[in-house]
């Protein structure tokens, strides 16, 4: 059994190919090319290079956001094509699970940030010190003082990773001193080849859904859905 990974919530494009026996190809760009132009050549080679029949494939996994709305719209809308055309289920990730995953086991307190802008980063918290991760606070649009504040709750040591930590990494520092612990760059990029582990898992366990009913994970309104709102209902 395999599945096919896509992670195009940032500006990363990864996908890989994973079974029960590990990841068995995967790919990864960050460069100025949109997502559109990345994708298809960069899933074309991870099924070529992982030398499976793509009829053996069990579904596909994809990135479900937080993240950029086009990046994730760009994903999903490749994952619901190549779904609907193989016949296959789909299964959405969070971006901040997945970014957590290879920490499971030994990270302790694992706190994914994602540049939000607006001085907002998407996070969660997760508890990764043992071999199945727990959710502490489910994904969120938060100020990254307000963030500070919450983790200092919990009184333990916390690794940040994502592509916020370049940008609020500092702040977070500053607030949380000696607990504040920052992931190395390498660990920060979201990986196409966790998104495909935890989508075999998943899939495996029978989440698989109809490629219809496959939904991003915003948490927050685009700014075009604000705008709207703004016009068509000023007193909300």
């Amino acid at each position: 059994m395999y599945v096919l990974g896509i992670e195009s919530a940032t500006p990363v494009a990864s996908v890989a190919v994973a079974g029960q026996g590990g990841i068995l190809a995967e790919r990864m760009v960050l460069n100025r090319r949109t997502h559109s132009v990345n994708l298809l050549p960069m899933l074309k080679a991870v099924l070529e290079e992982s030398e499976i029949d793509r009829r053996k494939l069990i579904g596909i996994a994809v990135s479900g956001g937080p993240g950029s709305f086009t990046g994730l719209r760009i994903g999903m809308s490749t994952a619901k094509a190549l779904a609907w055309v193989w016949g296959l289920p789909v299964v959405g990730i969070s971006t901040l699970a997945s970014l957590a995953h290879p920490l499971t086991g030994g990270g302790g307190l694992v706190c994914p940030i994602l540049n939000a802008r607006k001085n907002e980063v998407y996070t969660a918290i997760y508890d990764c010190q043992s071999e199945v991760v727990n959710c502490l606070q489910e994904p969120m649009a938060i100020g990254p003082l307000q963030l500070a504040e919450i983790l200092l709750g919990y009184m333990r040591p916390v690794t940040f990773l994502g592509d916020g930590v370049p940008v609020y990494g500092s702040q977070l520092r500053d607030a949380l001193g000696s607990i504040a612990r920052l992931a190395p760059l390498a660990a920060s990029f979201p990986r196409g080849a966790a998104v495909a582990e935890l989508g075999l898992a998943a899939l495996q366990e029978g989440r698989g859904i109809d490629p219809s009913a496959l939904l991003p994970e915003y948490i927050r309104l685009s700014e075009a859905e604000l705008t709207w709102q703004r016009k068509n209902c000023p007193g909300g």
